[in-house]
């Protein structure tokens, strides 16, 4: 039985999505819970939300990475818009990965104020580094 070829860059259209939009919405709960008035119980709510997107964005790295490992036959920077995609995603991954661990080792009672404000300026950089790789991914698409 042969695989249709057209099955990875489908599995990694539709994996890619989720890490992405779990990253900004990790971003976006813990710049909110970091902020938030100690006295409300937004603030645990919101770290909370940051603390599960993270490692499920975390975890949605892998199916997004394989799939496009396979589409690209393992080749790991490219050419054109492909080189520019992997010099995002690649340290992306890196960083969505060590930003889930982190989250799931720390669990936000051993994280002091000053180290949690260090993972969120590293969870921004991913952040921002996410969105390089899903434009030049989309680059990819349109110019192919």
């Amino acid at each position: 039985m042969r695989i249709d070829p057209t099955i990875w860059p489908k599995l990694h259209g539709a994996s890619t999505h989720f890490p992405m939009a779990l990253t900004m919405a990790a971003a976006l709960f813990d710049g909110l819970g970091f902020v938030w008035p100690k006295s409300s119980p937004r603030k645990a709510q919101f770290h909370a939300a940051g603390y599960y997107t993270i490692i499920l964005g975390a975890l949605g790295t892998f199916p997004a990475v394989l799939s496009g490992l396979f589409m690209t036959r393992g080749q790991l920077l490219g050419h054109d818009a492909l080189r520019f995609h992997h010099l995002f995603v690649w340290p992306a991954f890196a960083g969505l990965v060590g930003l889930g661990v982190w989250r799931a080792l720390a669990n936000d009672k051993a994280s002091s104020p000053r180290g949690f404000a260090v993972y969120l300026v590293v969870l921004f950089l991913t952040a921002a580094l996410m969105a390089g790789a899903g434009y030049w991914g989309g680059e990819l698409i349109l110019n192919s």
